[in-house]
């Protein structure tokens, strides 16, 4: 059975996606780093999902719902750097804000939603969301009050999902945004 897991873009991510108008776009790729700049995507493999997201003033919104097709260098990424001063992927230069020049990055290539930024997180649902690691051990978010995110530190890194926070998020990923009629995510599939 495939996992779900959630990812922080910072704000600095997320306004790159804006500048370059990508918003309304499917990156083709994220990437992993071994620095803690760029999150590991440690424990990630084909078929498992993978939500994208962004904390704007207490509310956290999902960005982008991936679904990792593998992980590692493919023809597509361009050719490898041949010196410090290349481009590490330069196949994937319209993406390269997700971290292609982080410490140590690896490609993470995924079908994914178009990149959004009106799919808030209902309130009370942040306060019911869990996450386990590979113990079996939960823990929910940390630092909401009155359904909002004060503090982003809990939810900084690469995280597993326990199967029902998976489930309520993907049924908040699917929600159609203000003024559309379907799902993006079921449109792509």
């Amino acid at each position: 059975m495939p996992d779900a897991f959630t990812v922080l873009w910072t704000h600095d991510t997320c306004r790159a996606l804006r500048k370059a108008g990508r918003v309304g776009e499917r990156p083709p790729v994220a990437f992993s780093g071994v620095h803690s700049s760029l999150p590991a995507w440690s424990g990630a493999r084909a078929g498992d999902e993978v939500y994208a997201l962004h904390v704007n003033r207490g509310t956290v919104f999902v960005v982008s719902r991936m679904r990792v097709d593998g992980v590692g260098r493919r023809d597509c990424c361009g050719a490898a750097p041949s010196t410090w001063q290349d481009p590490g992927f330069p196949g994937h230069g319209d993406w390269s804000m997700l971290g292609a020049g982080g410490c140590g990055a690896t490609a993470v290539h995924v079908d994914a939603t178009p990149v959004r930024f009106d799919v808030p997180i209902p309130g009370d649902l942040l306060g019911r969301l869990t996450w386990r690691n590979r113990r079996g051990q939960t823990r929910g978010l940390k630092h909401v009050v009155d359904g909002r995110l004060e503090h982003v530190i809990s939810l900084q890194g690469f995280y597993r999902l326990t199967c029902e926070s998976a489930e309520e998020l993907a049924e908040v990923a699917d929600s159609p945004a203000p003024g559309l009629e379907a799902s993006m995510w079921t449109a792509s599939t």
